[in-house]
């Protein structure tokens, strides 16, 4: 049974929703999780230690470079990395060259993943958070446009969703950085992009993630900010990350949910039952 629901203070729920925004990983797919530890080991391997430093001081500052850039495109965080190796006198490698590195280690694991599903030992159902599929047909059935907004590259995003058998609910609606040197794209620019098309003011745009990035630019245009609080070390363990809670709450999201498990307590707070 899954973590009940949360929402903050006087939340009042929405009216004539039109766009639905998804962050992808760890939001409506487990295939990437655990690439915070990947990128952390990643980040330790190569920042070079200060004097009088210890090995936690140096584990908290890189947790906290990579989870504050979350839900921008991954060459954000690897030129973070570049950035702090230069500043501790170190020899900086570029920022693709790190980023090079983490996709690397992470397909290894991804591949393992979609290996699984494709030949049937796993279920796609098994890589998503529970309830994610009912959820996304019954927004789809409300006249809810779905859309992703991914900060990884953009045919790795689109790859996964056509493994998980969710690409029918996006209609081809799915973003994300084009190269894994794009420092263009954005999750704002997405979001605009989709409102300016229909003309519509912020408020008919609702965003779920469990990014800050997705939370905060929702927030920022009128938007309803949704915490996808996903217990990514347990899949479908139905528990709210405590940290992710209190991370995104903090950048304005007014609901925080463990799954998609309880759809019509969903659909009430997008005012949809």
């Amino acid at each position: 049974m899954s973590d009940p629901i949360e929402v903050q203070p006087g939340f009042i729920p929405p009216q004539n929703l039109r766009h639905a925004v998804f962050d992808w990983d760890g939001t409506l797919s487990f295939v990437r999780a655990g690439w915070g530890e990947v990128m952390l080991q990643v980040f330790l391997d190569h920042l070079p230690p200060l004097p009088e430093e210890s090995p936690a001081q140096r584990r908290l500052l890189a947790h906290d470079d990579i989870w504050r850039l979350n839900g921008k495109p991954t060459i954000h965080q690897m030129q973070c990395l570049a950035d702090r190796v230069a500043e501790r006198g170190g020899n900086a490698r570029s920022a693709t060259d790190y980023q090079s590195e983490y996709a690397r280690r992470l397909d290894e694991v991804i591949s393992r993943r979609l290996d699984s599903v494709r030949s049937g030992q796993k279920t796609a159902e098994a890589l998503q958070p529970p309830g994610a599929r009912a959820f996304l047909s019954a927004l789809r059935d409300a006249g809810i446009r779905l859309h992703v907004a991914s900060g990884t590259e953009v045919r790795h995003v689109q790859a996964e969703v056509n493994a998980l058998g969710l690409a029918h609910f996006f209609n081809g609606s799915v973003h994300g950085p084009a190269a894994p040197d794009d420092r263009a794209y954005s999750k704002r620019g997405v979001m605009e992009s989709l409102l300016a098309h229909d003309s519509l003011p912020g408020h008919q745009l609702v965003a779920f993630g469990d990014g800050h990035v997705e939370i905060e630019q929702a927030v920022d245009l009128g938007g309803l900010a949704i915490a996808v609080a996903t217990d990514e070390e347990h899949f479908g363990s139905g528990r709210i990350d405590p940290a992710k809670r209190t991370r995104l709450t903090g950048m304005g999201a007014r609901v925080v949910i463990p799954d998609y498990s309880d759809l019509p307590g969903l659909l009430r707070c997008l005012g949809l039952a």
